[in-house]
């Protein structure tokens, strides 16, 4: 049988955010970009949604990113972005346990809490909450009672859950991702394997068998993985049908075409398009993606990534892709950030 695990996380526009906010960042203003917009453009439209993987969650191809709440964006702040999300037909969050970011000990947990605050008022079964558990480090052992370091084992993703679910004030999360693996493997600025980084890591069934337990007790409805590699998550399908063990259904990877910013930039005056646009139309358009997130810090922001998805031209034209196909073959990989 045929493994289906879509894509769940693509690119992150806040101002227009050419890195992954975990790696190094370069800004782009968006007020530089005012150039007035000539491209065809559909009508209004409304959002659609998908079935994530093998769940039987319905998505929205838009899940709003949370993880300036608490650091960038103020309570308040933060619950004028959700209600303008959920008015609009998003109907999934993003967060994670060491949100907001940039991570610090003095304000490790707000998003949730932001959040909590916010989902009291809401119907909760109205609404797809994600969140995740940390990987492998070494310097955010602080989130853990007792830990020097933080590892994917039975005892942390234990007290990860309980602690994300008392934050939240809900009784399950309808996603739990691994945040990074808990093996080594090159991230957050690193582009090569480095060898000598090996360490001893968890096995994939071991991982498993601990996500199962969460998931036995309700407070857990689905898995899946973030920042992971394609050797990872085979292994991850793999131990799962091997032990009869819930399936990942889903990979929240960075996918994004600004890796080539100047020329991405260009082309897309070219065409009529704003940055944005391009952007968003582009990842919106692939059919490996079931849900783009996206970050805003503030309603405007907000509004603008929204309507690139609904009033560029759906699907992009011919000439369109083949001028991002050209580009590409210099820039061959737009996962890497």
């Amino acid at each position: 049988n045929t493994t289906k695990i879509p894509s769940f996380k693509v690119a992150h526009h806040t101002p227009l955010r050419l890195c992954n906010a975990k790696r190094t960042q370069i800004w782009v203003k968006r007020s530089c970009f005012n150039s007035t917009i000539t491209a065809k453009v559909a009508q209004q439209s409304d959002l659609q949604y998908r079935k994530l993987g093998d769940s039987d969650l319905q998505i929205s191809e838009i899940t709003l990113g949370t993880m300036t709440f608490g650091e960038q964006n103020t309570e308040k702040e933060a619950h004028e972005m959700l209600s303008y999300a959920f008015e609009h037909g998003i109907n999934a969050l993003d967060t994670a346990e060491l949100y907001p970011i940039p991570m610090k000990k003095e304000t490790s947990g707000r998003t949730d809490l932001y959040i909590a605050s916010w989902l009291k008022s809401q119907p909760r079964d109205k609404v797809i909450l994600a969140t995740k558990v940390s990987g492998y480090s070494e310097r955010s052992a602080h989130i853990r009672d007792n830990a020097k370091v933080l590892r994917v084992d039975a005892v942390n993703i234990r007290e990860s859950v309980e602690k994300s679910l008392k934050r939240l004030n809900t009784d399950y999360v309808d996603l739990l991702q691994i945040h990074w693996p808990d093996r080594y493997v090159p991230l957050f600025g690193e582009y090569f394997y480095d060898s000598s980084k090996w360490r001893p890591s968890i096995p994939f069934v071991e991982q498993l068998k601990a996500l199962q337990e969460v998931i036995d007790e309700g407070k857990v409805r689905y898995i899946g993985v973030s920042n992971e590699t394609s050797y990872g998550v085979m292994e991850f399908v793999h131990a799962a049908r091997v032990e009869g063990l819930s399936k990942i259904v889903s990979i929240q990877n960075s996918y994004s075409l600004l890796e080539a910013t100047m020329q991405y930039i260009e082309m897309a005056k070219k065409h009529g398009l704003s940055p944005v646009q391009l952007a968003l139309g582009f990842v919106r358009d692939r059919p490996f993606m079931t849900s783009s997130i996206i970050g805003a810090t503030s309603v405007e922001q907000l509004k603008e990534d929204i309507d690139a998805f609904l009033t560029t031209q759906r699907p992009f034209p011919p000439e369109v892709m083949e001028d991002i196909e050209a580009i590409f073959k210099r820039y061959k990989d737009p996962a890497i950030l």
